[in-house]
């Protein structure tokens, strides 16, 4: 069973799960393991365990391949019914050079973070049980792998990983107002009432940002 959107983008928010699934697409063919590694540059056992996370998800089939010596082999491709991903690698360089052009003047920040709490509401679904569940489902999806934590007012998440950590380290400033404006965003149209109470803002490359959300009644 192909998996739906939401657990498609949280799969796929993993570069290197992302690029498996557009090599695949440009392969066509089945495709052993170890070519795949070459291909991306990585060691065949990493490759190995995304491919598995891939093929439990339903976004790949795993094809054992019989040999006139040794062990059968594994093959990969996309699952019947799976479209091509394109490759992300073009969309990351363009978010770098996008965050390296924009200079971080207090009035273009402000108009930043305003973009991003419109995108932030777009976001939000409209079946969320809670703003907690919403705003969890939301941040795994695009990649941010939060932990939840209960407070007495509301919520908090820490995030455990910066999916944007590249276009952030070209535009640190930036890329961390939009992350504001649209954790803002999100946690409004969830809920009347609701708001961001604290954001703060780690280095990407260690991640930890911490979100915390004032939720009324």
């Amino acid at each position: 069973m192909i998996p739906d959107a939401d657990t498609r983008r949280a799969l796929l928010a993993q570069p290197t799960r992302a690029r498996l699934v557009a090599l695949l697409g440009q392969r066509g063919a089945p495709t052993p393991t170890e070519e795949l590694a070459r291909d991306l540059g990585l060691h065949p056992n990493g490759v190995r365990t995304h491919l598995e996370r891939l093929a439990a998800a339903g976004l790949v089939e795993r094809l054992r391949v019989r040999r006139p010596r040794g062990r059968p082999r594994d093959e990969w491709a996309l699952a019947p019914g799976v479209r091509p991903e394109p490759d992300p690698r073009p969309y990351a360089d363009l978010g770098r050079w996008l965050a390296r052009a924009v200079p971080p003047h207090p009035e273009i920040l402000r108009e930043v973070e305003q973009a991003g709490r419109e995108a932030g509401r777009e976001l939000a679904p409209p079946d969320a049980d809670s703003p907690a569940e919403g705003a969890t489902r939301v941040l795994t999806a695009l990649g941010f792998a939060p932990v939840v934590e209960r407070l007495e007012d509301g919520f908090a998440c820490t995030l455990a990983n910066c999916p944007y950590r590249d276009a952030a380290r070209e535009g640190r400033e930036v890329v961390c107002t939009l992350h504001r404006g649209l954790t803002a965003g999100l946690v409004e149209a969830l809920a009347p009432g609701a708001r961001l109470s604290r954001f703060v803002a780690e280095d990407p490359d260690v991640a930890g940002c911490r979100v915390e959300v004032e939720v009324a009644g």
